[in-house]
């Protein structure tokens, strides 16, 4: 889809709630409107991270499958 990336976080080899704790932490270093993407291989975390996003008042931008890759695009709010 072609987000502007400002950061990725490969969470590749973590299962819940680890991609979610991971997203927290790199997004406290971030600023507001920057985009992070997440990479996973965890299905779970295609319904987890959205929740988390929307709980937390982040933006979820979209939802890229590439493989056994998940790759989640949040934006900082």
């Amino acid at each position: 889809m072609g987000y502007s990336v400002d950061r990725q976080l490969d969470a590749r080899g973590l299962s819940c709630p680890m991609p979610s704790v991971k997203t927290a932490l790199e997004l406290e270093s971030m600023d507001i409107g920057q985009v992070l993407e997440i990479l996973t291989d965890d299905p779970v975390s295609k319904k987890d991270l959205p929740v988390w996003a929307e709980s937390t008042g982040n933006r979820l931008l979209g939802i890229e499958e590439d493989g056994t890759t998940i790759k989640i695009f949040l934006e900082k709010a």
